[in-house]
């Protein structure tokens, strides 16, 4: 009778470890469902749907994007952590922000960021850039620090972040630096390379630590000696924590073959995206470093969680 008990355990045990391997073997069985944290038609949203619309192919079951907006992203991130670990729930996001930077930045989150979500693959990086009036006369980042130190009155500049004054709609933060109201913006590369081809804008620098290949002739502001800057937002896959290892891994390899592909990078670099492939752990280790480091920026900034 103990002997059959024993042997009853151990079958037990073997089928437990054996599941998540034979669920990644037949994986995916279905279509997947892919949450944007963003409006279709927003800037995000192309690059989940272009990414979507490849892992499709590489995985034979449709991937069908869902935009759940609102709250900054926090609604999407909400969901995949609430749904089911099983790696048919995915999430490509600007995860420095949407996971890392947000324990900070936000109050009452609704999930962990530290254990409701298991990184998959980072996908890509991008640059903040600091921009003026192209019609203005300054043409550096020394001219426009000279010029704030002999502002008789206060400076402002416009972001979409929670410091300086922020805007919701990048277009008002534009009108009011044409109409002289800021002295200066600091967006994404992604809308400012748009609006500097268009002749609106001047990019001064960059706020990454190596230029970008998207942008080569733009200088970072530390190779110009502003200090050690580096504030890169990037781009990853995350799926529910607990989702089975060999799905996961899974899916990282055909993120990361998708990065890898030409067309990707050609699609990356219109959007001033660089490609940035990752591992399931080099990811998790940058969500770790980068909540540390978004940390040390709020609260030298003083910024008010919201």
């Amino acid at each position: 009778m103990k002997a059959d008990r024993t042997l009853t355990l151990l079958a037990a045990g073997f089928f437990a470890l054996a599941a998540p391997f034979a669920a990644a073997q037949d994986y995916p069985t279905r279509e997947i469902r892919s949450l944007c944290n963003y409006a279709p038609g927003s800037g995000a949203d192309l690059i989940v749907r272009f990414y979507s619309d490849r892992l499709s192919k590489l995985a034979g079951r449709p991937v069908v994007v869902e935009n759940k907006v609102g709250a900054n992203g926090m609604i999407a991130s909400d969901a995949l952590a609430k749904s089911r670990p099983d790696g048919y729930t995915i999430m490509i996001t600007p995860a420095s922000s949407t996971i890392a930077a947000a324990p900070y930045l936000f109050k009452n989150l609704p999930f962990d960021a530290a254990k409701d979500f298991s990184a998959v693959a980072t996908i890509a990086s991008l640059s903040f850039v600091f921009l003026v009036d192209a019609a203005g006369p300054i043409k550096s980042v020394g001219e426009l620090v000279a010029h704030l130190k002999q502002k008789p009155t206060s400076s402002f500049y416009g972001a979409t972040s929670n410091t300086g004054v922020p805007y919701k709609q990048n277009v008002q933060a534009l009108t009011d630096l044409l109409l002289g109201q800021l002295d200066f913006i600091a967006f994404d590369a992604t809308w400012a390379v748009g609006q500097a081809k268009g002749g609106k804008l001047r990019i001064l620098a960059a706020t990454s630590a190596k230029r970008s290949a998207a942008l080569p002739d733009v200088p970072t502001l530390a190779e110009l000696g502003y200090g050690d800057t580096d504030v890169s937002p990037w781009w990853g896959v995350v799926v529910a924590a607990g989702t089975p290892r060999p799905v996961v891994e899974r899916l990282a390899g055909w993120f990361n073959q998708i990065t890898a592909a030409e067309d990707t990078k050609q699609f990356l670099a219109n959007a001033a995206f660089d490609p940035f492939p990752g591992t399931p752990e080099q990811m998790q280790a940058l969500l770790k470093s980068d909540a540390e480091r978004w940390k040390r920026y709020v609260d030298l900034a003083r910024i008010e969680p919201q």
